[in-house]
C-alpha cells in the first residue's frame, strides 16, 4: 500500500507527470524501502517535489532508526541475560574446586589441595598487590608525582610521597631490569615459536603446490606411472588378499555414542572373516555395560565376527584396557590393529583407504587418518576447537608424516602393525598420554609412520568448558611426564642426530613445553606488570602484530572459521593458563598429573548417519526388535557388578583462576591509562574479558 505522501504526489502535477509511490515493506525489525522515480517527475527533482522528497527522507531516518533501536534493544536483552547467568552462577557458588566438580579418579597427589591452588594463590596475590599498586598510581596521579622527576618528589613532604619515592626507586633500580630481562626472554621464545608455525605453514605450502602425499605401492605398480590414486590402490588391494585386521573399540560409560560406532565399525567394507571386532568395556556402570553387551550380541546374531570384553579392575585406563586385549591368544593370528575411540565413526571404505599403504613397506608400523568432526558449528567453543585441531591435522601432521615420517599417534583412527607395537613394548600404563609413548618408543625403534590428509573419520568435540578443560589439561601434563621417562632413552638411541634433536627441542620442549611457558608468562604475566613497572617495555608488534599474523597462520586450514579469528587469539591465551599448570604439574609430577577424565560426548551424528540409519531400520527391523535390552538379564548383570554411585547433576561453575585473572588484566588495563599506552590498553581490556567470560563459564554448553 503507498502511503500518503505518494497519494498527494498522484494529485497532478506541471507536465502531466505524476509522482512515484514510495513503497515501504515493513518488517520486525527490518524494512526494505525502494523508490524508483520517472525521470522527468517532481520527486526525481524540481522545486515542486523538494517537500515531498523531505518528507520521504524524514521517514526514511525514522525507519532506519528504529531499526537501530531495534538492534540496540536485542544487544541490550543479551547482555541482561548474560548478566543474569552471570549472577545466578556467582549466587550458585559452585567453583572448579568443588569435590563434585573434578569427577577424576584418585591419583598420586590426589587429595592434597595444597598442590592444586599454588598457581591460583600466586595469581591472586598479585591481583592483590596490583589493586595496591593502582591506588598508589592514582593517588600520585592526583597529585602529579608520575610525571615528576625523582629528586623533585623527594622534596615533599610527608610520608605517602617518601613511601612512593622509595617505591619509584627500587622499581627503577631492581624491579625494572629484571622484568626487562625475563620480557626478553620470553619474546625471543616467542619469536623461535613463530618461526616454526612459519616453517610448518611452509612445508604445508609445499605439499599442497607438489602434490605430495603417501601413495599405496599397489597404485604406483598398477598403472606403471606412478599415479597417486589411492582409490586405486583399494582397488588392487580387492584383487589380492585380504590382511587379517583386528579392531580395537575401547570405551567407558560410553552410553551416547556406543551404538552408533558399534554399527559403525561392524559395517565396514572388508571380508567378514578376515577382521574381528574387539569391543573393550571398561565401564563401571552394570547398566551401560549390560546396553553395550546387548548391542555386541545383536551385531553376533547378523554374523559380525565380534566380541565383548570387560575388566572388572580397571588398572591403567585406556592403556591397561588396550595392554590385556593384545594379551589375547587369537591376536597372533592378525598382522594390524585399528584402535577407533567410543565416538568415532569411521566410513565403510577406511581400510580400503589405509591398510594398502602397509602393503611393501615392511618399515612402516603406523597409518594415521585426520579427524573430521560432526559438531564443529554446535557453539563457539568447537569451532574455536576446530581452528585448532584443522592446524593439527592439516599442518603439523601432514608435515611431519611427510618430510620426517613421524609424528605424535593421536591414539585413534590410525592402523597400527601388530609387529611394530610388540617390538616396541607394548602398551604402557605409566603415563596418560600412551598413543604418544608408543609412537616415541617405535619411532626410536627405527619404525616409520604415515599421515593421510585425505581419509578423515567423523569424531565429536567437547561441547562443554569442563569437558574440554580436562582434556587439555591431559594432553598437556602427558606429554611432560613423558619427556622426563624417555629422554635418556632419546639420547641412548641409535637413530641419527637431527631425528633426536627434533624430539627433544621441537616435539617435547618447543611445542608442549615452550608453548604454555611464554604464553601464560608473557600475555598473563609480565604484559600486566609492566603496566605497574613502565621502566620494563613491552613493544607493541609482540603485544598485537605477531600474535595476529600467527594466528591468521593457524586459521588458513579452516577459512571459514576467519571471522572468529579475534575470539580464537583471545581464546587461546585464555587457556594458556589450563595448559601452563598441566605442564607443570607433569613436569614435576604434582598431584593432578596423572589423573584422567574421560571426556564428555554428546552422541551427535551426521547427516549421513542418520540417514543410513533409517535405511537399516527398513532393512532389518525383525532383527533390530530382537535387540532390545532384556531387562531380566539387565537386571541379573547388576548384580554382578558393583552398583556406581547415582551420578551428580551437572551444573556451569565458576572457574577461580581465570576469574582472578581477569580481574588481574582489566587493573592492569586500567592502570595502562594513565600512561597512555594505547595498544597496550585495548589488548588489556578484551582479554581481560575473554578470561571473564571463560571464568564464568559463559563460553560452549549451557548446562545450567
Amino acid at each position: 500500500m503507498a502511503p500518503w505522501w505518494g497519494q498527494e504526489a498522484r494529485g497532478g502535477v506541471s507536465g502531466g507527470v505524476t509522482g512515484t509511490p514510495v513503497v515501504v515493506k515493513m518488517q520486525t525489525p527490518d524494512w526494505a524501502i525502494s523508490e524508483v522515480p520517472p525521470p522527468g517527475s517532481p520527486a526525481a527533482g524540481g522545486k515542486d517535489g523538494r517537500g515531498k522528497n523531505a518528507r520521504q527522507i524524514t521517514w526514511v531516518l525514522l525507519l532506519k532508526a528504529h531499526r537501530a533501536a531495534g538492534k540496540l534493544t536485542g544487544a541490550a536483552t543479551a547482555a541482561l541475560s548474560v548478566a543474569a547467568a552471570a549472577r545466578r552462577r556467582v549466587a550458585a557458588g559452585r567453583t572448579d574446586s568443588d569435590a563434585d566438580a573434578d569427577g577424576a579418579p584418585p591419583g598420586p597427589g590426589a587429595g592434597r589441595p595444597a598442590l592444586r591452588t599454588r598457581l591460583y594463590g600466586f595469581i591472586r596475590a598479585s591481583l592483590l598487590l596490583s589493586l595496591l599498586l593502582l591506588a598508589a598510581d592514582v593517588a600520585a596521579h592526583a597529585q602529579g608525582w608520575h610525571l615528576a622527576a625523582l629528586p623533585d618528589l623527594e622534596a615533599v613532604e610527608g610520608l605517602f610521597a617518601a613511601g612512593y619515592a622509595a617505591w619509584m626507586r627500587a622499581r627503577a633500580a631492581y624491579l625494572g631490569p629484571a622484568l626487562q630481562f625475563l620480557t626478553n626472554a620470553c619474546v625471543v621464545l616467542f619469536m623461535i615459536q613463530s618461526a616454526d608455525r612459519l616453517i610448518l605453514c611452509l612445508g604445508c605450502f609445499w605439499i599442497k603446490l607438489r602434490g605430495i602425499r603417501p601413495v599405496p605401492n599397489a597404485a604406483t605398480a598398477g598403472n606403471g606411472k606412478g599415479s597417486d590414486d589411492v582409490e586405486a590402490g583399494a582397488q588392487e588391494e580387492e584383487e589380492g588378499e585380504f590382511p587379517m585386521v583386528l579392531v580395537q573399540i575401547p570405551m567407558c560409560n560410553e552410553k551416547e555414542v556406543y551404538q552408533q560406532s558399534i554399527g559403525a565399525v561392524c559395517n565396514l567394507d572388508w571380508p567378514r572373516s578376515n577382521f574381528l571386532v574387539q569391543v573393550l568395556d571398561d565401564s563401571d556402570d552394570a547398566a551401560t555395560s549390560a546396553l553395550i553387551r546387548e548391542e555386541v550380541e545383536k551385531w553376533q546374531r547378523e554374523g559380525v565376527r565380534i566380541l565383548y570384553r570387560h575388566r572388572v579392575i580397571r588398572d591403567g585406563y585406556k592403556a591397561g584396557n588396550l595392554k590385556s586385549a593384545m594379551n589375547c591368544s587369537y591376536v597372533k593370528d592378525y598382522e594390524f590393529v585399528v584402535i577407533f575411540d567410543a565416538d568415532f565413526q569411521p566410513q565403510e571404505d577406511f581400510l580400503k583407504l589405509t591398510v594398502p599403504h602397509f602393503k611393501g613397506k615392511e618399515d612402516v608400523g603406523l597409518v594415521q587418518a585426520r579427524w573430521s568432526f560432526v559438531n564443529k558449528d554446535e557453539n563457539l567453543l568447537t569451532r574455536l576447537q576446530n581452528i585448532n585441531l584443522c592446524f593439527h591435522f592439516e599442518v603439523e601432521q601432514q608435515v611431519n608424516g611427510a618430510f620426517l615420517n613421524f609424528f605424535g599417534f593421536n591414539g585413534t583412527a590410525g592402523v597400527w602393525r601388530i609387529k611394530a607395537l610388540e617390538d616396541s613394548g607394548g602398551w604402557m600404563e605409566r603415563t596418560t598420554v600412551e598413543d604418544m609413548d608408543i609412537a616415541v618408543r617405535a619411532h626410536l625403534k627405527g619404525w616409520k609412520f604415515l599421515y593421510l590428509n585425505d581419509v578423515e573419520c567423523q569424531c565429536e568435540l567437547p561441547e562443554s568448558y569442563e569437558a574440554y578443560r580436562k582434556q587439555q589439561h591431559r594432553w598437556h601434563s602427558g606429554p611432560m611426564q613423558l619427556f622426563r621417562l624417555c629422554f635418556v632413552d632419546i639420547i641412548k638411541s641409535k637413530i641419527g642426530f637431527w631425528k633426536k634433536f627434533n624430539l627433544i627441542f621441537l616435539f617435547f620442549l618447543l611445542r608442549k613445553l615452550i608453548l604454555p611457558f611464554y604464553s601464560f608468562t608473557l600475555f598473563c604475566v609480565i604484559l600486566p606488570m609492566t603496566m605497574f613497572a613502565p621502566e620494563a617495555e613491552l613493544p607493541a608488534w609482540v603485544v598485537c602484530y605477531i600474535p595476529a599474523t600467527m594466528s591468521l597462520l593457524n586459521i588458513l586450514p579452516a577459512p571459514k572459521s576467519f571471522p572468529f579469528i579475534v575470539p580464537y587469539l583471545l581464546f587461546e591465551n585464555t587457556m594458556s593458563v589450563t595448559k601452563f599448570n598441566a605442564m607443570i604439574s607433569g613436569l614435576f609430577q604434582l598431584g593432578s598429573a596423572y589423573e584422567w577424565v574421560v571426556t564428555k560426548k554428546s552422541g551427535r551424528s551426521s547427516e549421513g548417519d542418520l540417514v543410513a540409519l533409517v535405511e537399516n531400520e527398513k532393512q532389518s527391523k525383525q532383527q533390530r526388535v530382537g535387540s532390545a535390552p532384556n531387562l531380566d538379564s539387565l537386571a541379573a548383570k547388576e548384580e554382578l557388578y558393583p552398583k556406581s554411585e547415582p551420578k551428580k547433576k551437572k551444573h556451569n561453575r565458576l572457574y577461580r583462576k581465570e576469574l582472578a585473572l581477569s580481574f588481574l588484566l582489566l587493573t592492569a588495563a586500567a592502570r595502562s591509562l594513565l600512561s597512555v599506552q594505547g595498544i597496550h590498553f585495548y589488548f588489556l581490556l578484551f582479554q581481560g574479558v575473554s578470561f571473564l567470560v571463560v571464568g564464568l563459564d559463559l563460553i560452549g554448553e549451557q548446562v545450567e
